[in-house]
This record gives C-alpha cells, structure tokens and sequence, in this order.
C-alpha cells in the first residue's frame, strides 16, 4: 500500500479494492453508525457498502485508476431503485414434475459443433463445450463436449449386456443390474479429445475459445473401478492388453494396457449427479482418467483380454502422431499439462482501460496443478496467477488474475506447471520434436490472444 499525502490515510492497490475490506476493517465497521439509506436499497445490510464507496473514494482522491468504472459500476446520481414488472405478479407455477432447465436468458450457452471441418452429414462429428461460459469446474451434462463416429446410439439399459472374455478363466456377462449393485465409486476428473486445438495449430482458424479448446468437460463421474470386473474374471498372466469395445454402430474401440485397466480405470454409468447421457455414453462407458477421450469407450459392450494390441484403425489411421523421422507414434494416450485463458478470449470486447479478472482452466493427465503464470505482454514477462481451489488429480483447475489493462494492444496467455515438474511448452517446443502435418494431436501449446487498442479479444496463435 502506498501514503498519500493529500489525506494523510493508507490506500491499498485496486486488487485490495476488489477483494474488499479486510476482517479487522469488518470488524471496525461493525461498530460504526446503522446501514444507511442508500445501503438498504441496494441490499446491502452487512454494512460494508457504505466503506467500500470511502474506500473507492480515497482511491480516486489519490490519483488511481477510477474507482467505478474499474469495477464496471456507474458514477451517475443515485436514485430510488425501480420495481420491475415481476416484483408486482406471480411467478410461474411450481409443477408437479419435471426437469429443471436452465433460464431462456441463458439460452446463448450452447454446446456447438465445429465451424472449421463442416461435415455435410450429421454423424461423425465434434460438438464442443462453452467454457467461456463456465463458471466453475464442473460442466453442466448437456454441455460436455461430443465427439462421435456413427451418430448418438439409442440403447436400453434393460437389454445391454457388457461381456468379459478372451484370455481369462471365467468370461462373464453382466447386466446394468448387475453393475449397479456394486458399491459406487465417484471421481472428480476431466476429460478431453486428443483433437482438442488441433485445429490451430499453424494458421488462426477459430474465433472463440468454444472452437479452439471446447472439446474439454469436467465433471463427477460414477461407476466402478473395472478391476474389480477383470479380477472376477481371472486374467491371465500372459494378458498384456485389454480392448474396450463401444456397441454404436461404429463399434469404437481401443487397446489399453492392462497396467492402466487395472489401474485407475473406471466403468461409468452416472455423471454429474445422474445418470449418463445418450451422447455421454449411456447407459455404460469406460473411463480413462488422465487419457485422451477416445480411450474412453462409450455404449461400453465388450472388454476382450489378449497378449497384444489389435492395431485398430483408431490406432493407425487415426489418434496418431506423425514424427519428424517419418514414422508415427502410437499409443500417446496421455493428455499433457495445458491451460487457457477463457475470459477474455477470443469474440470478446474489453470496455475501455482499467482493472480486469483474467480467467481460465489449467489440467494434466499427468496430476495435479502446481502453478499457472499468466503474461500481458506478449511474454515479456510472467506473473504468477491464483489457483482457485480444490485442486484435485487429473481435473480442471481454475485460476485468475487481476490485471489493470493501460489501453494499449498486448496479447495475454497462460502457462501451467504439474506436481511432475512438467512445463507447458511454447508451439515451437512441440514444433521440434514432432513433424507439422497441417495440425497436431495432444496440441497442448501455450495459446494466445491478442487484444487490440479498441478492447477486441482475438485468436494469436500463429
């Protein structure tokens, strides 16, 4: 904090102002004069109100950026608060069942298909999640993210059956009876498309981050741990691999090593509080916590042990990496450490010079997230960002940071670090160690956005 002469009184930075009096100055004020007028009509009765506008008075007096408009208020005359329309009628009726929806006001936050690869059919295709409209961690279900092969397959539970076999002593068949009755497991992970960015990788292709990182959910997920099934089932030593097969008409499939199967791989029937979605998976998918999201089958129908991997077309032709020594590299499951800034970002428009919250999501596959630092200067410099908690194992973390924007044009971008020491690289890192092929799987590159003189937010990557 610095002296002002003028006053002769204290005045803290504006992050102070935005975070408010501190508990001693509560306190004092606790024994100050009763709420005034002005206090009550704006539903202040803790009785801060009226110190905050001191305190943002003091800071104006002192030569600091304005007070009101830094925090996106109005300096205009008070005046008596308006009733609106629904202060003076009923609200809808309560009804006797049905299923919450979001308000129409909201109705702009949508789960959006690709505006890059516009496919002519409606089958095989990504659907992405707004996650410049998330507020928190966990992603509401009818917005996480989407990526099918054969459209959305419509399956009774009362009919699906997921079988064991290959090479174990006892295959086995189970309903979704029979898995339910299991004791449940709940996990707090996220889950992303190894395709996620792949799209801007040498050329600004996407507008928003929806388009550039929306293939990027999280939430809690709830099932059993598939060791429990292969356990049951007997595997035999010589079993190496295990193939997760989907029931939708592509039948997806995946080979998984049998160290991850019997790790911390997870059968899922429930997701955020429910049960699946039909585009989620429902009624039964694997989950690989921590791997890219095709590895996470779902309408899961079969689970085949074998001493090898099958080598599938989803691990040749496609989720493969091409290396600068020609050859391509399989099986790179893991999803690396990255972050990005959601807000602002790119479609987005800054009102005018003064302090803003930059925001966004740091993950690994790899753990936890230790740090995040956050440029303003086209990398310049770095500052260290605030890790909002909890901060919890292979799931999205949020971080923020106060940042006074002068007015002049900058690109702004975020930088995350893992509990393995892992830094998320620059594209030209990734650039050295794999071959450019018009985009890129695992593309975890430190992204940035530019921001103009007039407050326009844009994609900077290339």
């Amino acid at each position: 904090m610095s002296r002002n002469s003028t006053n002769n009184s204290y005045v803290k930075d504006m992050s102070d102002v935005l975070a408010g009096p501190t508990r001693d100055e509560a306190h004092a004020l606790s024994r100050q004069k009763p709420y005034s007028k002005e206090d009550v009509l704006n539903g202040d009765l803790t009785g801060l109100g009226a110190a905050r506008r001191r305190f943002l008075a003091g800071v104006a007096a002192a030569g600091g950026v304005a007070a009101a408009g830094a925090l996106g208020g109005t300096t205009a005359k008070a005046e008596k608060l308006a009733v609106p329309e629904w202060s003076k009628s009923m609200g809808r009726p309560i009804e006797p069942k049905a299923y919450g929806m979001p308000s129409k006001y909201e109705g702009h936050v949508t789960r959006n298909r690709s505006d890059i690869f516009v496919n002519k059919q409606n089958f095989s295709d990504w659907s992405m999640t707004p996650i410049q409209h998330q507020k928190g961690i966990l992603t509401p279900n009818g917005l996480i993210f989407e990526r099918h092969h054969a459209g959305v397959a419509d399956i009774d539970p009362d009919q699906h059956r997921l079988v064991i076999h290959g090479m174990v002593k006892r295959p086995l068949v189970f309903t979704m009876d029979d898995l339910t009755r299991y004791p449940s497991v709940s996990k707090f992970y996220f889950l992303e498309c190894s395709g996620n960015t792949l799209t801007d990788w040498l050329a600004v292709k996407s507008k928003t981050v929806q388009q550039t990182h929306g293939l990027l959910s999280c939430t809690q997920w709830t099932g059993i741990p598939v060791s429990w099934l292969l356990d049951e089932a007997g595997i035999d030593p010589a079993g190496k691999w295990i193939l997760f097969e989907g029931a939708d008409g592509s039948a997806h499939a995946r080979s998984i090593p049998v160290d991850k199967a019997m790790g911390d791989t997870m059968l899922i029937y429930a997701a955020g509080g429910e049960m699946l979605r039909p585009e989620n998976g429902y009624p039964l998918r694997a989950f690989m916590p921590g791997w890219e999201g095709n590895t996470s089958v779902k309408w899961l129908r079969r689970i085949k042990v074998s001493d090898k991997p099958w080598h599938l077309r989803s691990e040749t032709a496609r989720y493969t990496d091409p290396m600068p020594d020609g050859r391509w590299r399989q099986f790179s499951m893991e999803m690396e450490c990255k972050s990005v800034i959601t807000n602002p970002s790119g479609g987005m428009q800054l009102k005018g010079p003064g302090l803003y919250e930059i925001k966004g999501f740091a993950w690994s596959g790899r753990g936890t997230i230790k740090a995040v630092d956050v440029t303003t200067d086209g990398g310049k410099s770095w500052k260290t960002a605030d890790l909002e908690g909890p901060i919890m194992d292979k799931c999205l973390t949020r971080f923020r940071y106060r940042w006074n924007w002068d007015g002049g044009p900058t690109k702004i971008a975020s930088r995350a670090l893992d509990d393995t020491g892992y830094v998320q690289p620059s594209v030209e890192d990734i650039a050295k160690s794999r071959a450019i092929a018009g985009f890129v799987q695992h593309h975890n590159g430190i992204f940035p956005w530019s921001v103009s003189a007039g407050g326009e937010v844009k994609n900077a990557i290339a």
